[in-house]
C-alpha cells in the first residue's frame, strides 16, 4: 500500500502500483508547488473498493456527480485562486485528449471556480508516446521534474477559460 496523508491530517491507503504512486505524487510534490493550500475534493484509486471523494464539498462548487466512474482521476480546489484542477492520470485513462476535455467540461459545466485541466506523466518518456493527443488550453506536468510545468495554452500562463 502506498501511504498518504493530506494536509488535513486525513491518512489515506493506496492500492500498490503505478497509478497510485503518480496520484501520490500529484497531492505531495504537485500540488504544493502550484497550487499551494489546495484542497483534496477526489482522489481515483483504481485498485480500491473505496476512493476519496468529498461529494457534498463538490457540490458546494456547483458539481452534482451522478456518475463517479466520470470523473477525473484528482480533483483539487483552489481557494485562492476559485479554481478546480481537473488532473488526469495518465497511468489510468490516458491523457485529456480533445475527447477527454470535452467530457470533462461537460460534467463540470455548472462549477462555479473556473477549471483547469491536467495530464500528470510519471516522466517525459512516458508523455512522448501521448503528446500528440493532449488538447490545447490544458497543463502537463511531469513526476520526474516536478518543479516544471508545460502549458498547451495560447494566450494563458495558467488560469482558466472563459466558456
Amino acid at each position: 500500500m502506498i501511504p498518504l496523508t493530506l494536509d488535513d491530517g486525513t491518512e489515506i491507503k493506496l492500492s500498490p502500483g503505478n497509478h497510485s504512486q503518480l496520484i501520490r505524487d500529484i497531492v505531495m510534490e504537485f500540488g504544493p508547488r502550484f497550487v499551494p493550500g489546495s484542497e483534496v475534493i477526489y482522489l481515483g484509486d483504481t485498485g480500491a473498493k473505496k476512493d476519496f471523494f468529498k461529494p457534498e464539498r463538490l457540490a458546494e462548487l456547483g458539481v452534482i456527480v451522478e456518475q463517479k466512474g466520470k470523473l477525473p482521476d484528482v480533483i483539487l480546489y483552489w481557494p485562492e485562486k476559485d479554481w478546480l484542477l481537473l488532473i488526469e492520470s495518465v497511468t489510468s485513462h490516458g491523457a485529456v485528449d480533445s475527447k477527454r476535455h470535452r467530457e470533462l467540461a461537460k460534467l463540470f459545466a455548472e462549477a462555479t471556480p473556473g477549471l483547469i485541466y491536467v495530464t500528470a506523466f510519471p516522466d517525459r518518456k512516458t508523455m512522448a508516446k501521448y503528446l500528440a493527443d493532449i488538447s490545447w488550453e490544458t497543463e502537463v506536468w511531469t513526476a520526474e521534474a516536478p518543479t516544471h510545468m508545460i502549458h498547451f495554452n495560447g494566450d494563458r500562463f495558467l488560469g482558466p477559460y472563459e466558456q
